[in-house]
C-alpha cells in the first residue's frame, strides 16, 4: 500500500528527521559491527571479536554523536572520502563543471565503472564547488544487508528495484520515472548509470531502456522530447588510469569466453565495492558534457546523443593508449607499471585485461572518424 503522504518512503533516502533512529539502529546492528570489526581488525576479528566489537561501537558512537542531519553524515563521509583520495589516487580532476549553475538541478547520466566511487567522485567534485550533492541511484542486488541499504540511504542513494518482475516491475519502474522528475523539479540533482551493470570490457554503452524508464510516468502528461528537456541531463565520462577491479572482470569475462557463463559469489559484489574504494586508481578524470536540449524523438536517438558526448569527453590516460598500441607521450615507467597490471591475472585473461583499457581509444578514434 502507497503512503499517500509519502509515496516514494520505501525507496527514497532518509530524511533528516529519520538520521537518529537510522544511526542508532546501525549502532546495535550486530552484522554491522562485525563486518565494521573485521574490516579494521582483521587478524584479531575472528578470534577476539567478541571482545573488539564493543570498543568499535564505542568508537562509532563517538563519530556520529553529533550528526543529526544528512548534511552532518556527509560531512564525515567527505573527512573520509579526502583521506581515500590521497591514498588510492595520483591526482583527481575535472572539466566542465564551471558550464553547470549550482541553482539548478541535473540529471546526470553516466558512465560505470566502478560500484561506489563512480557518483562519489562526481559528489565529490561538486562538493568542491560549493554545490550540492547528488541523489544516487542503487540497484536493490547490492543492498540485501540492511545495514548497507541503510547506509547508503544516508548518504542519499535511492533504491532501484531490480529484484521485481511482471506487474510489480512495471510498478516500480513507474515509481522510480516519477521520483526521478520528482527530485529534478524539487531541485536535487540525480546520478544515474547509463546501464545496468557496469562496463566490465571498457565499452561505454547507453541502454535506451534505462531512457524508455524516465518516460514511463509521464506519458500522459507530455510528449518524449518534452520529458527530455524537463529533466535537464547531462552526461558524464569518469575515466580512471587503473580499475581496481579490474583483474577480476578479466578473469570473470575470460571465464564467460571460455565455459559460456560466469558464477559469481554471494558477497562479490560487496568485495567490488571494498576493492573499488581501496584499491589504486592513479589518475581519475571526470567531465562534465553540455545540457542536452535537443528535441530527440526516441530513446535510441537520446542514447546516441549521450554516448557521443560520453566518448568524446572521455579522458585517455597513459594505460588506455598503452593497451591500444598508441603510445605517444607514454613514459618507460608508465609501460612499467601498465606489464606488472597485465601479470596480476592469468595469461588466458591478460587480452581482456589488455582489451578492457584499449576500447575507449578504439570508440574514441571510430567517433572521431578515425581509424
Amino acid at each position: 500500500m502507497v503512503d499517500q503522504q509519502d509515496p516514494f518512503k520505501e525507496i527514497r533516502p532518509y530524511r533528516d528527521n529519520e538520521v537518529a533512529d537510522v544511526l542508532s539502529s546501525l549502532l546495535n546492528d550486530y552484522e554491522f559491527l562485525s563486518a565494521v570489526t573485521q574490516y579494521q581488525f582483521p587478524k584479531w576479528s575472528r578470534h577476539a571479536g567478541w571482545l573488539l566489537r564493543p570498543l568499535v561501537r564505542l568508537a562509532l558512537a563517538g563519530k556520529v554523536g553529533e550528526v543529526e542531519t544528512i548534511r552532518d553524515f556527509q560531512e564525515l563521509v567527505a573527512s573520509y572520502m579526502r583521506k581515500m583520495i590521497s591514498r588510492t589516487t595520483t591526482r583527481l580532476t575535472c572539466s566542465g563543471i564551471d558550464q553547470l549553475d549550482p541553482e539548478d538541478a541535473y540529471l546526470f547520466i553516466s558512465n560505470h565503472r566502478d560500484i561506489a566511487m563512480d557518483p562519489a567522485f562526481v559528489n565529490w567534485v561538486r562538493y568542491q564547488y560549493g554545490m550540492d550533492t547528488v541523489r544516487i541511484a542503487i540497484g536493490d542486488n547490492l543492498l540485501r544487508k540492511p545495514y548497507v541499504s541503510d547506509i547508503m540511504r544516508l548518504n542519499k542513494s535511492f533504491i532501484v528495484n531490480r529484484s521485481a518482475s511482471g506487474r510489480e516491475m512495471m510498478k516500480a519502474l513507474t515509481q522510480l520515472s516519477d521520483y526521478i522528475d520528482h527530485s529534478i523539479q524539487a531541485g536535487e540533482s540525480i546520478w544515474l548509470a547509463q546501464r545496468e551493470g557496469r562496463a566490465k570490457d571498457g565499452n561505454d554503452q547507453t541502454d535506451p531502456t534505462i531512457l524508455k524508464m524516465l518516460y514511463m510516468a509521464h506519458r500522459k502528461q507530455r510528449s518524449f522530447p518534452e520529458q527530455v528537456k524537463r529533466l535537464s541531463i547531462v552526461p558524464v565520462s569518469i575515466s580512471y588510469e587503473y580499475d581496481p577491479c579490474d583483474a577480476l572482470k578479466a578473469n570473470e569475462l575470460h571465464a564467460k569466453a571460455t565455459h559460456g557463463f560466469y558464477e559469481k559469489g554471494q558477497y562479490e559484489d560487496i568485495d567490488s565495492i571494498v576493492k573499488g574504494i581501496t584499491g589504486n586508481k592513479g589518475h581519475v578524470h571526470v567531465a562534465f558534457g553540455d545540457v542536452i536540449e535537443g528535441d530527440f524523438e526516441s530513446p535510441e536517438a537520446l542514447a546516441q546523443e549521450i554516448d557521443r558526448q560520453i566518448l568524446s569527453n572521455y579522458h585517455l590516460h597513459a594505460s588506455n593508449k598503452i593497451a591500444a598500441g598508441v603510445e605517444d607521450s607514454v613514459s618507460a615507467e608508465e609501460r612499467a607499471q601498465f606489464d606488472e597490471r597485465l601479470q596480476l591475472v592469468a595469461d588466458g585473461a591478460q587480452d581482456m585485461l589488455r582489451q578492457m583499457y584499449a576500447n575507449p581509444v578504439h570508440n574514441k578514434r571510430a567517433l572521431q572518424g578515425v581509424l
